[in-house]
């Protein structure tokens, strides 16, 4: 059993946990919490840490015949990201998704997320994006890091399953979705259709902007097509996540 926050695996842990350098140059992220654990494919995990009180209360049958290193109460909880830690984390490989496995499929559903900055809209945007079929979300380099604890477990375990990959520029992107035939729109203000006058059912994919600033105007320049989702009483725009879940949904109620 760990006992010491100065042992050197948990001073990793706690790194981990903060820098997301340490996390690219490892090749490794964190899940926590019992559901991130039992979902988790086996041969991506690495290590597996538990806390003394649930190894006290449970033992080991739960480990899917993993060994999991112990740690004292106060330890696990120096390595936690949240408030009430479950007692159960594991180190995983990353994943390196490819541009063209996303584009496999006659159709490809496609997002693409321009400097999104919050954590959960992130998660949530995966976990949705898994629920609607999409087949990839492309995020630049200014995104937020999903590998980030927080996105980790606002996606809910989509993380594992939901392909996705970081562009330097999202515009470097948009002639290969041209090439293979997919007509990309960009959710604007100005968009001259509502959301749901567009036939989604070939290759498509959606632009999400910043959740403060939206769209670059470079970006909607590139797209192909503006839609607008219709708002009443005062408001300008939904939340990112919203706004994506909206467009998301209505390619999958088209191609039912």
């Amino acid at each position: 059993m760990i006992t010491s926050t100065s042992n050197p695996q948990v001073k990793n842990l706690q790194q981990l946990l903060k820098k997301a350098k340490l996390r690219n140059e490892q090749d490794v992220f964190l899940a926590e919490g019992l559901k991130m654990f039992q979902e988790a494919p086996k041969e991506r995990i690495q290590k597996v840490y538990i806390s003394k009180t649930l190894y006290r209360e449970t033992g080991t049958g739960f480990l899917r015949g993993m060994e999991a290193e112990v740690l004292s109460d106060h330890v696990f909880a120096a390595v936690s990201d949240t408030k009430t830690p479950q007692g159960i984390l594991c180190v995983l490989k990353q994943y390196h998704h490819t541009l063209d496995n996303m584009m496999k499929k006659d159709a490809p559903h496609l997002l693409l997320l321009e400097d999104l900055q919050d954590p959960g809209n992130l998660g949530t945007i995966m976990r949705t994006a898994e629920g609607a079929g999409v087949d990839g979300v492309i995020l630049n380099r200014t995104s937020v890091d999903l590998y980030n604890p927080k996105v980790i477990r606002a996606t809910m375990g989509s993380v594992y399953r939901m392909p996705f990959l970081y562009v330097e520029e999202l515009a470097e992107v948009l002639p290969l979705l041209k090439q293979r035939g997919i007509r990309t729109y960009a959710a604007h203000l100005k968009g001259k259709n509502c959301y749901d006058q567009e036939d989604y059912r070939t290759g498509c994919a959606f632009l999400i902007g910043n959740e403060g600033n939206g769209l670059s105007g470079e970006l909607s320049r590139r797209a192909d097509t503006w839609v607008r989702i219709p708002m009443h009483g005062k408001l300008e725009s939904l939340n990112a996540a919203v706004a994506a879940s909206i467009l998301m949904y209505e390619v999958c109620r088209q191609r039912r």
